[in-house]
Formats: C-alpha cells, structure tokens, sequence
C-alpha cells in the first residue's frame, strides 16, 4: 500500500513544483500531514450528494483531450452504493455517447458537485464504468416518478474527494428553494394584510386603533 499523500491524485510531480514556486507548496504538505484529503465517504458527503439534483462529469480520450458532461435529475440521483462507489442512471439524450466512449479507453474520471445557493463545492476523483443490461442495478438507480429514461448507468470508484473554498462562486438558487422563501413571504404578507384590514375596520366603526 503506497503511503503517497491522497492529495497526490491530482498534485503530481508538475503541479507541486508550480506550488512550491508560487509559494503554496508547504501549507498543502502540512495539510496532507493533519490528514488530508478523504479517500471514502462519510456522513457529510453522503448528505451534500443525496441533495444535489446536477453534476458535472469529466472523463478524457486516451490521448488526454478531456471533455465535462452535465447529468441532472431529481434531487439525490446520484446514489452512493458504497463507502467506495457512487452510482447514477444515466438517462436516454443526444446519444453522442462521448463520455461512454471515452471510458472504454480510458477511465479515470472526476465529478464536480455544486451547492450555489450556499457556495459549497466538492470535487471527488476517481475512476468510471458504463453498465448495461443490468437491471437491478438501473431500477436501484432510477427514481419512478422522474420523467427521463434510464439508458445505462454509470459506475464511479472513488479514490479521492476535497472541498473547495467558496470564493467566487456566485449564489444561484433551484425553482425549488425560491418558492420555499417564497412561501414564507407570501405568508407573512398575508398576516399583515390581515392586521392592517383589521386595524381598518376598528377605523372605520369609531373604534381606537
């Protein structure tokens, strides 16, 4: 078992050097040396996952040219099988099929979680599998009442996860939490008109406000 820093998945040789000339290099050693990077999931991952409804997958060619896929659904499609192992239906598209392609030749892969409306990233490193004509795994995987359909699915080992600082990321918030803040302003709305009708109709009969 190599006692490599799990950091090492994506600070290489090349990238250590430009953080060791830039000035960076020793704060992520002594990070490496409190611990760390994690290298399965825990209970803080498995909730920030079972809440996101997108992701961004990035696989690369054999020769290196990469490419991002988004993948969206409900809200938890993205399955945590495993301390190891994530999982996700991968629906019916433009049947492209780049990122398929791509991890029959080469599958090493990276998701990039997003939480804009509290400016939380999570990037986890790892490698990647299409599974077909499995379907117990697909009916696992797959959520009833989400209209898109399950065409294969995608298998992620994980090796690596890290949290990202929150800076620059601009908030952005889901269809789904707007209204929730909605509601509550609609509501308190509605509790003042209530008061100020009422405050009238006291005016309006002689009474004292």
């Amino acid at each position: 078992m190599s006692d490599a820093p799990i950091s090492d998945i994506a600070f290489t040789t090349a990238v250590k050097a430009i953080q060791e000339r830039k000035g960076s290099r020793r704060g992520y050693a002594r990070m490496d040396e409190k611990g760390g990077w994690a290298d399965a999931v825990d209970p803080d991952l498995a909730a920030f996952i079972a809440k996101r409804d997108s992701l961004y997958l990035a696989t690369a060619t054999a020769d290196g040219q990469p490419y991002i896929q988004h993948r969206g659904g409900p809200a938890g499609f993205l399955k945590v099988l495993d301390a190891h192992t994530l999982a996700f239906a991968d629906f019916k598209g433009n049947r492209q099929y780049i990122t398929a392609g791509n991890l029959t030749e080469n599958d090493k892969a990276y998701i990039f979680l997003m939480d804009y409306a509290n400016r939380r990233r999570v990037k986890v490193w790892g490698t990647a599998r299409v599974v077909e004509d499995d379907a117990a795994l697909l009916e696992r995987l797959a959520d009833g009442g989400y209209e898109g359909v399950p065409e294969q699915a995608i298998v992620f080992k994980l090796e690596a996860w890290d949290v990202n600082c929150p800076q620059h990321i601009t908030p952005r918030f889901t269809e789904a939490e707007v209204a929730r803040h909605e509601e509550a302003l609609l509501a308190r709305i509605e509790m003042l008109e209530a008061e100020v009708a009422a405050l009238r109709g006291k005016l309006a009969s002689g009474g004292s406000a």
